[in-house]
């Protein structure tokens, strides 16, 4: 078991237990031994009747109780949980597509040989779990079905270029779409479509699949493909902006080319993570805050102890 297994399915409930301890501190300060009554009573009639036996003070150990019992529920409430041993079979409902934008001003811009690297860490990054090639520039194709064979998508990776898209232009959407529903064929809950690309033609088509993408439960990454040459006459310039803006409506995270990190972490989170975000946490948690709430009965029945 490792601190990664371990997860609080609900964590806001732990801002409960400081409310908890302070009306506990509170509680335990009243009782101790008689709270306000002293100053309400005379002291030489308090005096007499204690001596006489007329007067009982607070009871610290209910109060401790209440407040144990309290503090079990509050974290009974976060969720406690542990990935469970067989969450790495879900792996099928987990899937990452890699869009790749094969169009002219990437293929002329001398970043091919970094795309396809990068692409293969990306597929690398999603372990075990299926991974699809879509590939675009005027219309898109998909050059690899899901598949966990990393071999065989590592050689249409590396088998890539300029001329490998007949269809001359630039149109992401179509290529978004495509990814789209690959992912909904395969009945896919939690996934991530990874954008490689330049930002040129991203425009509202474009910008209305990644939120048709993102409505779907999944997510869309960006890595931007800055021009390592100067590009030639009429081929359009690198959009950053552009890239940002359709992640920020698909839901991910982008970054670039050169430094991936941000986008492989979130490709690379278990499977477990994902299928929790996508609201299945059932199928990838085994919840024990039930238990925590069998233990808080203990102090609980502490409360109803009767006295002579």
């Amino acid at each position: 078991m490792t601190l990664a297994a371990f997860a609080l399915l609900r964590p806001w409930w732990l801002a409960i237990l400081p409310l908890v301890a302070l009306l506990a501190l509170r509680a335990a300060w009243r009782a101790a031994p008689l709270g306000d009554w002293r100053k309400a009573v005379d002291p030489a009639l308090m005096r007499l009747m204690e001596r006489r036996g007329g007067v009982l003070g607070g009871r610290r150990q209910a109060n401790l109780a209440a407040a144990l019992a309290a503090g079990l529920i509050a974290l009974a409430l976060t969720g406690p949980a542990l990935e469970r041993q067989e969450a790495a079979t879900f792996r099928n409902l987990d899937a990452t597509v890699i869009v790749l934008d094969l169009s002219r001003s990437v293929a002329e811009g001398g970043s091919l040989k970094d795309l396809r690297q990068t692409a293969q860490s990306v597929a690398e990054a999603a372990g075990t779990r299926s991974v699809a090639l879509v590939v675009y520039a005027g219309d898109a194709y998909l050059a690899v079905s899901p598949t966990t064979d990393r071999d065989s998508l590592g050689t249409t990776l590396f088998a890539l270029d300029g001329d490998t898209v007949p269809d001359r232009g630039s149109h992401p959407e179509r290529g978004l779409a495509l990814a789209r529903r690959t992912l909904a064929e395969a009945d896919v809950v939690s996934a991530d479509v990874v954008l490689i690309t330049d930002g040129d033609g991203l425009g509202e088509a474009a910008l209305r699949e990644a939120r048709a993408i993102r409505e779907r439960g999944w997510r869309v990454q960006g890595l931007f493909v800055p021009a390592a040459k100067a590009l030639p006459p009429g081929v359009p310039k690198p959009d950053r902006a552009a890239l940002d803006g359709l992640v920020r409506a698909g839901g991910g995270v982008a970054a670039d080319l050169t430094a991936p990190a941000p986008v492989l972490d979130a490709v690379g989170a278990s499977t477990a993570q994902h299928l929790a975000a996508g609201g299945y946490t059932v199928l990838a948690f085994a919840d024990y805050g039930r238990w925590l709430l069998l233990l808080a009965a203990l102090p609980a029945l502490l409360l109803f102890r009767r006295t002579a």
